[in-house]
């Protein structure tokens, strides 16, 4: 049995959930999302319960995207990217975001649907309604510079540790 599956998820107020032809629409105040679902989710007191009969293996997993569904049409989802290292730097470039990240030409970011990405000094904020499209952008974003191991310079989470190695060492002759 699925402990996750089990939990009934509460709407908030201002979130509507519509639940037709094994699609899930929610609407709230940062967007609207749509995911397509196993047979077997219902609406009862203002609460979302999943039972699924069919297929077991989903039960956790359609709770948890419909959770984060509600979620994020509610309070929605951020993520910021740190850049370190010398003259690496990050300005908006309309919609979009202009990195120069040590290559010889400075890389472009376009504007993405439902995206909104912010660029102040090296902090690069990454937001919106949809959690894995929020993740996918950041995780694109830094893959551009990955974090380095020797000096740290490279575009990393905020809160990401990133382990440094030693370099090299002489040997001196005696």
């Amino acid at each position: 049995m699925s402990r996750i599956g089990k939990k009934p998820i509460e709407i908030p107020e201002g979130v509507t959930v519509n639940i037709e032809n094994g699609e899930v629409l929610v609407k709230g105040p940062k967007g609207e999302l749509k995911i397509k679902i196993p047979e077997g989710v219902s609406i009862k007191d203002n609460c979302v319960v999943v039972s699924i009969e069919k297929d077991k293996a989903l039960w956790g997993l359609t709770r948890s995207l419909i959770f984060n569904m509600i979620e994020g049409v509610s309070k929605g989802y951020e993520k910021r990217l740190k850049i370190e290292g010398s003259g690496y730097t990050v300005t908006a470039d309309g919609k979009g975001l202009l990195l120069k990240v040590g290559f010889s030409h400075p890389v472009k970011i376009k504007e993405i649907p439902e995206i909104e990405l912010k660029a102040e000094k090296n902090i690069i904020s990454i937001s919106g309604c949809n959690k894995q499209q929020v993740g996918q952008v950041a995780a694109d974003i830094r893959k551009i510079r990955p974090p380095e191991p020797y000096k740290g310079k490279g575009i990393r989470y905020e809160d990401e540790i990133v382990r440094r190695k030693e370099g090299k060492k002489a040997i001196t002759a005696e």
